[in-house]
């Protein structure tokens, strides 16, 4: 008795244990150094790093139907719809063991912020949030060559215009919460590392304690 109960706690609730799994957004302009950052989170603090955008790639890399309007979407810089995305963020949390998860790049608009935390009942610890003057990330982009379809200096320029436009007003939003915490993130990548590591170190403490 119950395991209808349960098998549905585990649905919302995103972990076996039926435990609410802690979540942090990140968030920050592309090539505003996230991604290494949040290696860095992963092997100094234990959490798992589920990035949107590698999951959106794997779904391409599939074949798969959703894959191929995924693939156009982002070729035209446009943003994919909030429920493709949450289904593929809410599979990788259910079938991860952690129950610490940072979310990168997600949610990148309010629509994407509002769906998360109304399908999966989960709000997010804190936003951590990648502060980057665009002439710097459009420098470290056209600097790195990963043979990504979506480096080119016209996508790279839609692709700040949609962060400014839509990933602000989330930002905003969890300002007013007192959720958000800053990174200056144009500084050196152990410099801004320091940084992240002051804002999870109590967490960290507390953990141990």
């Amino acid at each position: 008795m119950g395991s209808v109960v349960d098998a549905a706690n585990k649905e919302v609730n995103g972990t076996a244990s039926g435990k609410k799994p802690t979540v942090i957004f990140v968030l920050g302009g592309p090539g505003s150094g996230k991604g290494t950052q949040c290696a860095y989170i992963v092997e100094h603090f234990g959490y798992t790093h589920l990035s949107a955008g590698d999951l959106l790639r794997a779904e391409i890399k599939s074949g798969s139907e959703n894959g191929t309007m995924i693939q156009n979407m982002i070729k035209e810089g446009k943003i994919v719809p909030s429920e493709v995305t949450i289904k593929l963020l809410q599979k990788a949390i259910q079938d991860n063991g952690n129950d610490k998860f940072l979310i990168d790049g997600f949610p990148r608009n309010e629509e994407n912020r509002a769906a998360f935390e109304k399908v999966t009942e989960i709000e997010p610890k804190f936003v951590l949030f990648f502060d980057c003057p665009e002439e710097e990330m459009e420098r470290r982009l056209l600097g790195r060559n990963q043979g990504r379809e979506d480096d080119n200096i016209e996508t790279i320029r839609k692709r700040f215009k949609v962060f400014l436009e839509s990933s602000l007003p989330v930002i905003q939003y969890y300002e007013a919460k007192g959720k958000v915490r800053k990174i200056h993130a144009a500084k050196p990548i152990e410099d801004v590392f320091q940084e992240v590591k002051a804002v999870f170190s109590p967490d960290a403490e507390k953990v141990e304690a």
